[in-house]
């Protein structure tokens, strides 16, 4: 493992070197690696379903399931069709806070509109995982309105402690003005209880036209969802050409997109000339050049004390791992980690408090990170 400490007001990449942590803290437990699974076909998502069992997605449109360390050759039976083009497939997948009682898994995924099959939504659906089977299927959410790109889905899923599902709807690529107005769901993060009704304390449910399931509004393309013990709620989503944020998520905000941003776009044109606006938030934090952030885990294990309270956020480019230490919901520190295993697509935390890392691709490999006996 190669880690290179930044200062925090550096938004520059830079090539790691040296192979000890930075860190006081760090430098007392010394990390190993090891391959739990390998030729996964573009994994993306990652939930435990027991201590040593896990799920994983593959983009591609199946469901595979690791257990006690052995990836089970034969994929989970029931996964719905999925349009696996472009940024689309199968996304997320999370087990239900209650998962040992009801067997339940929330299953996010690009799909083909019923109605126009040219075009497209995210899709979120409920269902039991029974022996090697998803049965019971029940979808709970669907976007609206269809899009034409294969782009931009955000597709993560958290649960807040009220039991309520947050998802993240990006904002297709083509549509992100859209992400400004409150009658779709480009560009918003969403709140809907488990069966898919609507909760009557979300902060639109009042105003006149806006779809009640919005949580907030004004995001880009939002890969990364963690909620905190005391409730925060952080997100991270690709800027255009620089400008990924990391941001603290409140009901009822705007974030800004498109008419404020710290990137610009992919031509070189300016998308807005304003980086901030009243009635607009701010990022936690911005990096530009871009790391192209995939994944996110708030880190609550023993296994690595140092780490406590610290946010993980997987990247794409050049590939690697940012460790961020937050003190009162604010950025202190950043680190890049594991830069030695290229494109890492997403990163969690196991119940023993180990990390999981998963790279990249079509030969996708799911790493354990733990701490030498």
């Amino acid at each position: 493992m190669k880690i290179i400490k930044l200062p925090l007001l550096c938004m520059g990449l830079l090539l790691c070197s040296g192979a000890a942590f930075s860190v006081e803290e760090s430098t007392k437990i010394e990390p190993k690696t090891e391959f739990l699974a390998q030729g996964l076909d573009h994994p993306w998502s990652v939930t435990f379903i027991a201590d040593n069992e896990i799920l994983i997605t593959e983009l591609s449109g199946k469901l595979r399931r690791v257990s006690n360390g052995l990836l089970n050759p034969t994929p989970i039976d029931g996964v719905p069709e999925v349009l696996f083009a472009g940024q689309g497939g199968l996304s997320e997948v999370l087990a239900d806070p209650n998962f040992a009682d009801n067997g339940l898994i929330y299953l996010s995924f690009s799909a083909p509109d019923t109605d126009q099959p040219k075009l497209n939504r995210l899709n979120v659906i409920q269902a039991r995982l029974k022996g090697n089977a998803l049965v019971d299927h029940k979808t709970i959410f669907q976007s609206d309105p269809p899009r034409r790109t294969a782009a931009h889905y955000g597709a993560r899923l958290a649960f807040l402690a009220d039991g309520t599902l947050l998802i993240t709807s990006g904002d297709g690529f083509n549509y992100r003005e859209q992400a400004q107005a409150l009658d779709n769901h480009f560009g918003k993060i969403l709140r809907i209880n488990t069966d898919g009704s609507i909760p009557q304390d979300n902060p639109f449910t009042t105003t006149p036209n806006a779809l009640p399931e919005i949580w907030s509004y004004g995001h880009r393309n939002l890969q990364g969802l963690v909620i905190a013990d005391d409730g925060s709620v952080y997100e991270h989503e690709h800027g255009p050409q620089g400008g990924d944020e990391l941001n603290l998520v409140l009901p009822g905000k705007n974030y800004g997109w498109p008419a404020i941003t710290y990137g610009v776009d992919y031509s070189g044109a300016m998308i807005s000339p304003f980086t901030e606006h009243p009635g607009m938030e701010q990022p936690l934090k911005y990096w530009d050049p871009s790391i192209a952030p995939s994944g996110m885990t708030l880190y609550r294990g023993d296994m690595f004390p140092g780490w406590q309270g610290d946010l993980f956020i997987s990247a794409l480019v050049p590939g690697d791992v940012r460790r961020i230490e937050m003190e009162d919901n604010q950025v202190v520190e950043e680190e890049i980690m594991f830069a030695e295993f290229g494109r890492i697509r997403n990163i969690v935390t196991a119940p023993d408090g180990s990390l999981i890392l998963v790279t990249d691709g079509q030969d996708g490999k799911l790493i354990r990170v733990s701490a030498k006996n």
